[in-house]
């Protein structure tokens, strides 16, 4: 599969026809049409049929489509990134945790990029169960989040940010007004982030250490998701401490009281071993144990998207 057939398929895709996608990308119809073969004997698929009333295409023939578009602007973003590299401007990938990349990412990228008009960042969110295949493939240059136990020996940790994971609820909850036991918060709806859907961390252990039932957890697409429905008082939620101290002090949310309902965790930043003294990977550990790093993870309001360029695999937080 080669990005020239790619591009012919998305023509086809685009104008409808093969003679118009000829015409769009000034060749011939017989190269089209050659190009599409070749990618239906590769994929063992028609991809579309013609029909009285134009192209149908082939489920396999869509979601091509999706992929198609995806990967061509992979390899036109790359050209650019290769040239810029080649200007001098660097780019810095890094893979994080989603609790990570929602609470902390957004301000300490904005102040680190702040300081380096020649940077790029890339944010990749993924479990950290891919930490170790991320930096030893090359695919990341720092990753960011819990450090799973059975993270590479190879890889050098930075750890560089504790915070308290709590459970809230709202004001009009039947649980903020006293003690709860661990028999009622387990027939309560637990309200949660995407960290939830992990295996690692601090969210996913505390559901397990007061032994929430699958049933009962309603995953979101992000921790803001979540605490917007916990403060029309629908559930129960994990949260950063952080994130929630004005609700908490205003009285929007009600920090629930017990043993098993806070834990404490650390954010470290795991590399390969011995990056250059001056690269942005040795620039970027060095920068994340500082006090002003620890106050931009903590108040930070965002990031400058001259600066910041997520990648094709991120998920964006809202």
């Amino acid at each position: 599969m080669t990005p020239t057939q790619l591009r012919a398929f998305a023509a086809v895709v685009r104008r409808g026809s093969v003679k118009e996608a000829s015409v769009d990308l000034g060749v011939s119809g017989a190269a089209i049409s050659l190009h599409v073969a070749q990618l239906r004997k590769e994929l063992g698929d028609q991809l579309f049929v013609r029909t009285p009333t134009g192209l149908a295409f082939t489920p396999g023939g869509l979601r091509l489509a999706s992929r198609a578009a995806e990967l061509l602007g992979l390899q036109d973003r790359t050209i650019l990134e290769v040239s810029q590299a080649g200007a001098g401007r660097r780019l810095l990938r890094v893979a994080a945790s989603n609790l990570f990349a929602e609470h902390a990412a957004p301000g300490l990228i904005e102040l680190f990029t702040s300081r380096a008009d020649d940077l790029d960042v890339e944010l990749s969110v993924c479990s950290p169960r891919q930490f170790s295949t991320l930096l030893l493939t090359r695919s990341s240059d720092v990753a960011i989040g819990p450090v799973p136990a059975d993270v590479d020996p190879s890889l050098v940790c930075t750890s560089f940010l504790k915070y308290q994971v709590v459970a809230v609820v709202g004001p009009a909850h039947p649980l903020a007004g006293g003690h709860a036991s661990l028999d009622q918060l387990r027939a309560n709806t637990w309200l949660l982030g995407p960290a939830a859907a992990e295996d690692v961390g601090v969210v996913p252990q505390m559901l397990r250490r007061i032994r929430v039932p699958e049933h009962r957890q309603r995953i979101f697409q992000s921790d803001a998701a979540a605490l917007e429905e916990t403060r029309r008082n629908n559930g129960v939620c994990l949260a950063v401490s952080f994130v929630v101290t004005k609700d908490v002090s205003t009285g929007q949310l009600v920090k629930l009281a017990g043993p098993d309902l806070q834990s404490d965790a650390v954010w470290s930043a795991l590399t390969l071993p011995q990056p250059s003294p001056t690269s942005a990977v040795a620039e970027l550990t060095r920068f994340v144990t500082t006090p002003r790093a620890t106050q931009a993870m903590l108040r930070g309001s965002g990031v400058n998207v001259s600066h910041f360029k997520p990648s094709v695999y991120v998920t964006l937080w809202s």
